[in-house]
């Protein structure tokens, strides 16, 4: 993993006490999904970690099942636990034990159906997802026949785009995208000649900033949506509303972290990115196309007034 040589060899970047202090010769072990804003504030903390005397360990692993891997100690920690797709497994791992919540970040997350601004011109009901039904056949594609098509995200990220497909009685197919990059594939794709496409997409991300948009507005989000047929609309079926419009991003880690790492557990109770900050994470790899280590090292050296306090306390 690459230092911040660059600042480091300028004297720009000054370490304070703490960074002199190591914790257990162990290494952190970060786990590394699939979506740029988490691999590279994994590579960002990472490298503050290293920088502190650490050693640390990347591993990719299942954006679901980590929240098992942290509880058990396999993995370290959890930077990006976002409400919408994440809340439920992070909350049975916290039931089970072994898993603490360190806190959230200052970024307001949403994740859900979402559309760049010329498809309002093909169907100007929207935002709201009846005129988005009413519209289904202007999203029809040769793979979706007489519905329309909504890309979802990978699998492994459950958004139960099928479930509310079926829960409100929409006249659309789900197709799963593989990857984010085929998310940012579809729209810039549809850009050239203005083709209307409804995506998952979340914020923050690079995305936002790229190609101007709104989510879908479903009916709002009540908690026990995805657990009780009661609640929502639909009496006989689980997922009849939005994701949360104003989700949480938390930071999850093995309660065993605070007494293996003190130093490092630390630090990372005070580490707040903000929705700008994941954004430009994103940005660095997604449009500028660097490495997720070199643009956590660009990040840091551009950062220095943001992530030094965390060390300092």
């Amino acid at each position: 993993m690459k230092k911040i040589t660059t600042a480091l060899a300028t004297g720009v970047v000054a370490l304070s006490p703490l960074a002199a202090m190591a914790d257990s010769s162990d290494p952190i072990v970060i786990p590394i999904h699939n979506w740029s804003s988490q691999i590279v504030m994994s590579n960002v903390v990472g490298q503050i970690f290293e920088e502190m005397g650490n050693s640390v360990e990347y591993v990719t692993t299942d954006s679901q099942a980590v929240y098992e891997s942290v509880r058990l100690g396999d993995v370290t920690l959890e930077l990006e636990v976002w409400e919408g797709a994440f809340g439920a497994s992070f909350r049975a791992a916290l039931e089970k034990g072994g898993i603490v919540d360190v806190g959230d970040h200052d970024a307001v997350t949403r994740e859900d159906w979402w559309y760049p601004m010329w498809t309002k011109d093909a169907c100007p009901g929207l935002p709201d997802w009846k005129a988005l039904n009413d519209c289904a056949a202007v999203f029809a594609t040769a793979e979706t026949g007489d519905k329309g098509r909504y890309l979802d995200g990978p699998v492994d990220w459950l958004k139960h785009g099928k479930e509310r497909v079926e829960a409100l009685g929409m006249n659309f197919e789900v197709i799963n995208a593989g990857s984010a990059a085929a998310l940012w594939a579809e729209i810039g794709a549809a850009e050239a000649d203005k083709r209307p496409v409804v995506v998952f997409n979340w914020t923050p991300n690079f995305a936002e900033a790229v190609w101007p948009g709104e989510f879908v507005e479903f009916p709002e989000w009540v908690d026990g949506c995805d657990k009780d047929p009661a609640v929502g609309p639909n009496p006989d079926a689980l997922y009849d509303c939005g994701n949360p419009a104003t989700g949480y991003l938390k930071k999850a880690a093995w309660e065993g972290m605070e007494a293996k790492w003190p130093d490092a557990y630390a630090v990372l109770t005070r580490i707040s990115f903000t929705n700008p900050q994941i954004a430009e994470m994103a940005k660095l790899v997604d449009v500028d196309e660097m490495e997720p280590d070199e643009a956590a090292e660009a990040w840091l050296e551009a950062n220095e007034d943001i992530w030094r306090p965390w060390l300092d306390g």
